[in-house]
């Protein structure tokens, strides 16, 4: 492995002409020498190998601004059927002598179908401009607002329907309404039993990496047992379902 060794230049000379100084011994005769002149120092300096170790920083180009990051709230039917938004923003930007100008910008954002919440959407170099700064870039980042009806579970979305004993014995029919305005009427002829969960293909979630393909509608239901029964009642159900 190479080692660098750094000796005082004067050392050096001393080692090979018996003195220290490169002039020291050069003074010739007829008071042409140099003995005596201003070089008392060593003709490289104290140390001529001193500035190898001298570490001083390169210079750096300009820094980039950490960026800024904004929430943007969805509807469930934006994220559904996707959507345009616009908004405004204002920054400062340098003119042609380096002075800050207040600016207003609207910039555009397309929501794809199916985008989830957490979604990043990126405009480069979109904030303020400063000397030796480069702008920082402005995120905006899906959120998704509570649905009245649905919930999302992935690309599923459930829904849950309450009903009543009477109709888990004896069937039910559910009527929704989708996202995008579609009457749906699903006939449920089987009874309903507890943690029953009605699977309808293809009526979730677009999937935005493959836009022919959609997530599953679960419905899921509530059934409202009787706080109490009449005598009748009970003898009635005994009758019905057996013992």
């Amino acid at each position: 492995m190479f080692r660098f060794n750094p000796r005082n230049a004067n050392d050096i000379f001393a080692e090979f002409f018996g003195y220290s100084s490169p002039f020291g011994g050069m003074g010739g005769t007829g008071g042409g020498g140099m003995r005596g002149s201003r070089f008392s120092s060593g003709m490289f300096g104290d140390d001529i190998f001193s500035s190898f170790g001298d570490s001083r920083p390169m210079s750096q180009g300009p820094r980039k601004a950490p960026p800024i990051e904004n929430t943007l709230p969805c509807s469930l039917e934006d994220l559904y059927k996707g959507t345009t938004k616009k908004m405004k923003i204002s920054r400062e930007i340098m003119d042609a002598s380096g002075k800050t100008i207040p600016v207003e910008e609207i910039l555009t954002i397309e929501i794809k179908p199916g985008w989830k919440k957490g979604t990043k959407i990126t405009f480069p170099e979109k904030g303020n401009e400063q000397p030796n700064v480069i702008p920082a870039d402005l995120v905006f980042i899906i959120d998704e607002k509570p649905h009245s009806k649905f919930t999302r579970e992935g690309n599923d979305l459930v829904v849950t329907q309450k009903i009543t004993l009477a109709e888990a014995l004896t069937g039910y029919t559910v009527h929704l309404t989708t996202l995008d305005g579609r009457s749906l009427t699903i006939p449920i002829n089987n009874a309903i039993q507890p943690n029953y969960e009605e699977v309808v293909p293809k009526e979730g979630m677009p999937i935005p990496k493959e836009p022919s393909k959609r997530g599953n509608l679960r419905i899921k239901f509530n059934i409202k047992f009787p706080t109490r029964l009449t005598a009748e009642q009970k003898s009635g159900i005994k009758k019905l379902l057996g013992s």
